[in-house]
């Protein structure tokens, strides 16, 4: 078991920067804005040790609203430590801010140490002086964005905890294809859509507890949050994005971050859960970004939110809309499910299953190729100036999403509507649905071309013998 690590402290003192570099990564958003981490963050610590290190929202004296929330997941994520890191500002110094945090992790009792951050260029003897009044030991004095002293803090935090062997360790460093990546860390499932469609309530709802905030307020969510979980022998990873916008409306700086994270968490993922509002029209920005996630070939899931309050005379217009504005996405299963009170979300995971192994199945280039001449047989491709398409055989060429690769003649000529056809075939053949099937035609090239063929003697002298005749 790996020991968890907390990063504690007011707004704006580097947690999230400390974050980064004790990970790695950068998978925290860094900005010089207040409040800018909302939900905790969990990643694998590798500086100095293996740990998992938790980022925290700052905490304030008397918060309302959002605020009250990101306290209460604060207080979750210091409850579950083995460590708090209590990280201050050097160049600041002791605030009321600062000491309404030493109040409430001294009523926790953890044990804490301090990280005096943002040192740099300062004696850390006069950096570190007045934290002493806080009663919780030599704090250690650090510059996160420079890397000075973490190797100094994480011997002070990580001494006396039992480090696990190396080989016990699963952080998702380890070599392997992406099916057993995944029977390791978990099929990981990206939950998109706009601002406010309730993609953390339907995570929560998944997970049967608070883990994110969910709050009625746009853009309550800024960073990409992964939370793995298990439901029924199988793994998972949860990811929490924040919502996308039209590009036109997106001015913050840091909401131009959060939409760059959440593009790359659809990357990242096997399947993905898109959201959309039932109470909304269909965007042209839903359609946008779902057009996005099947260009990028992922498993998707339509997940229509709030059902439940929606009039039944109004659901059938609600369907009609999504088959004429989104016709590309038909291998999309829809679900129709209110996140709020749960109906119809015990399904999601049976679909994402679904569609997980639908977008990883091995297709055997035999069957392949049957499924081929069974489609051939039942409709010829066109004619083009006079001669017939000819395609021989057919190959996997890649997994999520399944690629068939198609050899014959003319394949240039290949009619979009005979390729969305054989697409069909393939998927009921071999049972492809809610991902997305690409075919790729490739000729083989002639193995005679640019080769002059030499005449033999004997048909030199035909050919003469013919032209002679010719003349006469």
């Amino acid at each position: 078991m790996l020991p968890v690590v907390a990063l504690v402290g007011r707004p704006n003192v580097g947690k999230s920067t400390l974050f980064n570099v004790l990970t790695g990564t950068r998978d925290a958003l860094v900005a010089d804005l207040p409040g800018l981490t909302r939900d905790r963050k969990f990643g694998y610590g590798r500086r100095g040790g293996r740990y998992i290190v938790v980022d925290t929202g700052g905490l304030v004296a008397s918060p309302e609203g959002i605020e009250a929330l990101m306290a209460a997941q604060t207080e979750r994520a210091v409850a579950e430590a083995d460590r708090v890191v209590f990280v201050l500002d050097a160049q600041s110094g002791v605030t009321s801010a600062d000491r309404y945090v030493a109040d409430r992790l001294r009523r926790s009792g953890k044990p804490v140490i301090l990280a005096a951050n943002k040192s740099e260029g300062r004696d850390p003897d006069l950096a570190a002086a007045e934290f002493h009044a806080f009663g919780f030991g030599e704090p250690v004095t650090i510059a996160a964005a420079h890397q000075l002293g973490i190797d100094e803090l994480m011997e002070r935090v990580l001494a006396g905890l039992a480090q696990p062997a190396e080989a016990a360790v699963d952080d998702g460093d380890a070599a392997g294809d992406e099916p057993d990546l995944a029977a390791r860390e978990g099929i990981r499932v990206a939950v998109v859509g706009r601002p406010n469609v309730g993609k953390s309530t339907l995570i929560n709802r998944l997970l049967g507890e608070e883990r994110l905030i969910a709050y009625d307020q746009p853009g309550t969510t800024r960073d990409t949050v992964h939370v793995p979980f298990e439901r029924d022998g199988r793994k998972f990873v949860l990811i929490d994005t924040a919502g996308v916008r039209r590009k036109s409306r997106v001015e913050d700086t840091i909401e131009k971050y959060s939409i760059v994270k959440a593009l790359q968490a659809i990357d990242e993922a096997h399947v993905v859960i898109g959201v959309l509002d039932g109470h909304e029209t269909i965007a042209e920005q839903d359609a946008s970004l779902l057009g996005l996630v099947a260009e990028r070939g992922r498993a998707l899931i339509l997940a229509i939110n709030k059902w439940d309050d929606i009039p039944p005379d109004q659901r059938d217009h609600i369907r009609n809309q999504l088959v004429l504005k989104l016709p590309f996405l038909d291998f999309a299963p829809q679900h129709f499910i209110s996140a709020l009170h749960g109906s119809g979300v015990g399904k999601l995971l049976v679909a994402v299953k679904r569609a997980y192994h639908a977008a990883m199945r091995e297709m055997p280039t035999p069957e392949l190729t049957r499924v081929l001449e069974a489609a051939l047989q039942a409709h010829q491709p066109p004619l083009v100036r006079g001669r017939r398409i000819k395609l021989r055989y057919a190959h996997q060429g890649g997994r999520n999403p399944p690629v068939i690769v198609i050899h014959g003649n003319q394949v240039e000529h290949v009619p979009d509507a005979f390729r969305r056809y054989l697409v069909n075939t393939f998927r009921e053949a071999f049972r492809l649905h809610g991902t997305p099937v690409r075919i790729e035609f490739r000729s083989d090239p002639n193995p005679f071309a640019g080769r002059r063929n030499e005449l033999t003697q004997r048909q030199v002298k035909k050919r003469r013998r013919l032209m002679r005749h010719a003349k006469r």
